[in-house]
């Protein structure tokens, strides 16, 4: 039987890099691992085979576990790495925070101590706000540090600024670990390997993310410091994550690490997201954009911007994009591995048009 497709593949937004479709290389290989019978539970050529890609990319010793989905990886690979009294400090827009529906909280059991940020990053002075009480049995032990690269709000860290956020914690006895859900844009647009801003800088555990950069679906938990991470082959398993086909979920990171594809599809992205941006700015420059402004650079795949006031109800019927802060009417743009130039220029025009009305 032949499903009967069921969507306008003409409709085009800007809402989220997974309301893409699947790229048709990670298709390829999903239909290449199909035939024949394999072990189940990741006993599997196609996981033994992804080890040696992440090997690859992150040095030996490391380790990765598949999982299907970030909040996932982000919660069992946390949870590997605290004691049932520990906490993690992490910036208060962080995905663990606004996005999980609790679950790092509710399922794991990890207390989140936030801290506001102005970009989206930490640095030692702002996780010092949190950073005390060891020994305090009144309060959850700070072991963990969770940053996001890139950003929930599109900016990037550089490998510097984590390697200083690593020097600052370890010798208080935390680990770093990274929601890595767009980690391709982000080695993509600091042009380093993929071990440069992580494992190189003292990053302990990873959340590796495929689903927003052209998978269906598939992360993984990678960990770069065995010390720093107990008990996943048990947590995956209690967290729900364990796939029983788990050679399609490996099947797919291949796909995106054996070669450049997740370099290919990030820098897409990435490119996509500044023709917007500069779209946008000569519009504001020749006065036929008004009214807009920027909130956060646009580092990665991601637009953070200001609109007037009904502007983005009337841009929402021609293009999907969700609110970030509705109350100073700032939205978010994200662009995916198959926005095309062409999608940017017709989004361009319709906020020209609907500004200077």
């Amino acid at each position: 039987m032949i499903v009967t497709t069921l969507h306008d593949r003409a409709v085009r937004g800007f809402a989220s890099d997974n309301y893409s479709g699947v790229h048709p290389e990670v298709l390829a290989a999903i239909a290449d691992a199909n035939e024949g019978h394999q072990i189940a539970y990741g006993e599997d050529a196609y996981t033994a085979r992804l080890q040696e890609v992440f090997a690859h990319h992150f040095g030996e010793g490391v380790e990765a576990f598949p999982v299907f989905n970030g909040t996932g990886a982000n919660v069992t690979g946390l949870q590997s790495m605290l004691p049932r009294w520990g906490a993690v400090i992490a910036a208060k827009t962080a995905h663990i925070n606004v996005d999980e529906g609790g679950a790092p909280e509710r399922v794991a059991g990890i207390k989140l101590l936030t801290v506001p940020t102005d970009d989206g990053k930490l640095t030692p002075e702002l996780i010092d706000q949190e950073a005390w009480g060891w020994g305090d049995e009144h309060r959850a032990q700070p072991l963990v540090v969770s940053i996001t690269q890139s950003t929930e709000l599109g900016t990037l860290y550089t490998p510097d600024e984590i390697r200083a956020i690593a020097d600052h914690i370890h010798p208080l006895g935390m680990r770093l670990h990274m929601d890595g859900a767009r980690i391709s844009n982000a080695a993509a647009a600091l042009d380093l390997p993929l071990r440069a801003f992580t494992r190189d800088v003292g990053v302990d555990v990873l959340s590796f993310g495929g689903t927003k950069n052209g998978a269906m679906l598939g992360e993984a938990v990678v960990v770069l410091e065995p010390a720093a991470s107990d008990g996943l082959l048990f947590l995956r398993k209690l967290n729900m994550q364990l796939s029983s086909k788990m050679r399609f979920v490996s099947a797919q990171l291949i796909a995106l690490l054996e070669g450049d594809l997740y370099l290919r599809n990030a820098r897409h992205s990435n490119a996509m997201a500044q023709r917007l941006r500069q779209g946008v700015e000569t519009g504001i420059a020749d006065g036929t954009i008004t009214g807009v402004a920027f909130t956060q650079p646009t580092q990665s795949n991601g637009v953070f911007a200001t609109l007037p006031e009904g502007v983005a109800d009337e841009l929402r019927k021609s293009f999907r994009f969700y609110d970030w802060d509705a109350a100073r009417s700032e939205v978010r743009w994200m662009c995916s591995f198959d926005t095309s130039e062409a999608d940017v220029d017709a989004f361009v025009a319709e906020l020209s048009n609907l500004t200077s009305r």
